[in-house]
């Protein structure tokens, strides 16, 4: 049965859920579809041309996030990346953000090893201090987890001066960098982290696709049994064609990459302006950190979080409640009550999440529904 084509004009703010797939990862997974069948662990051509793609893009891979391309290995996505990274680290313990995605947070609780869950501030930046009082206060070997990016509020965290304190108490250290990566400098080397992870459908490469670096010498314990593919670390044909639209989508999305995060910050700053302007009683959460340029969270308390999804969506605007990730199952997102915002509040969360295909006229429309609903919940409660 043919699936009817989505012909609806929608003004997609939500790129931090996925992207629309870019025409240089299109195009380099129909050139991988093209050659034919591709198995890069065959030794007979056919193979050594998928072997050849690969390894190209592992190279490609490393040198964009400042990694050395034997220490790349490729995943499903994001969540696979943190599971092999959190469940298969050399440690004793955890030392987990509160700003941390589940596919870190669960992981870390389910392994059976002490979690300490560590302190941010209103921000939602982590708290130094906290982490050194955590490394003091446990024994054995820790992993201390930390995002780069919110996936929520879009705040930076002090990544590279969390690494030097976790080394200075023999630690290692663990960095989601899927929200982050084809967004801002994502360098291995320079935040001082030894495993990074990026998911290729946040920067407009196909979902499915995803990478861990491990840093030279970190024995990991494998999540998948079998072949020896990818290191001995993760068993499995790898999807050649997905790896490559992976390479390509990154090279792409950090190329001109300056111009881009201008004219989405300028677009931001546009649509906190009307924000402010049509409901001056919203709060914007982490407005006072630095942020993604791409990233608005905010919540009011006359619009109630999946009613008013609902609303934008029938005014052709897309966003969501918070994380993706947690849409649709009434959760109070845990970061925002760690930064001490109310729950009644964080209850009510919208994230919007723009990227550089976004305009004027998306802004505008994302305003007037707003407005029109802010219209109708002053009007039933008079």
């Amino acid at each position: 049965m043919e699936r009817p084509a989505m012909t609806r004009a929608v003004a997609y703010l939500d790129h931090n859920a996925t992207t629309p797939l870019s025409d240089a990862a299109r195009a380099a997974m129909a050139a991988a579809w093209a050659e034919g069948p591709l198995n890069p662990s065959s030794k007979h051509y056919p193979g050594q041309r998928a072997r050849a793609i690969i390894e190209e893009a592992r190279e490609s891979v490393a040198d964009r996030l400042g990694a050395a391309a034997d220490e790349v290995i490729f995943t499903s996505g994001g969540t696979e990346a943190a599971n092999l990274a959190v469940r298969g680290a050399p440690v004793e313990r955890f030392i987990v953000s509160f700003m941390e995605h589940p596919a870190v947070m669960k992981p870390a609780k389910a392994s059976g090893r002490p979690v300490a869950l560590w302190e941010v501030d209103e921000r939602g930046v982590a708290d130094l201090a906290a982490l050194k009082r955590h490394l003091a206060a446990g024994s054995g070997r820790a992993l201390v987890c930390l995002m780069l990016a919110s996936n929520e509020t879009g705040v930076i965290e002090p990544l590279a001066e969390a690494a030097a304190i976790a080394h200075e108490h023999g630690a290692l250290v663990f960095c989601d960098a899927v929200q982050a990566a084809g967004k801002m400098d994502v360098d291995m080397r320079a935040l001082g982290v030894d495993m990074l992870a990026v998911s290729a459908h946040k920067f407009g490469g196909p979902q499915g696709a995803g990478v861990l670096i491990v840093r030279e010498g970190i024995a990991l314990e494998p999540l998948l049994l079998g072949g020896g593919q990818e290191r001995r670390l993760r068993a499995g044909t790898e999807n050649v064609a997905a790896i490559a639209g992976l390479a390509a989508a990154l090279d792409e999305a950090l190329r001109n990459r300056a111009e881009k995060d201008s004219h989405v910050r300028r677009l931001r700053d546009r649509l906190e302006s009307a924000l402010q302007a049509v409901a001056p009683d919203a709060v914007i959460f982490s407005s006072g950190a630095e942020r993604l340029s791409n990233t608005v969270m905010f919540a009011h308390p006359a619009l109630e979080a999946d009613v008013a999804l609902m609303a934008f969506d029938l005014d052709g605007v897309a966003l969501s409640a918070g994380s993706a990730c947690h849409a649709g199952r009434g959760e109070v997102s845990r970061a925002l009550v760690a930064m001490g915002a109310d729950r009644e509040l964080a209850r009510r969360a919208l994230r919007v999440s723009l990227g550089p295909g976004n305009t004027e006229e998306d802004i505008a429309r994302f305003a007037a529904s707003l407005r029109n609903q802010l219209r109708r919940a002053h009007a039933s409660a008079a």
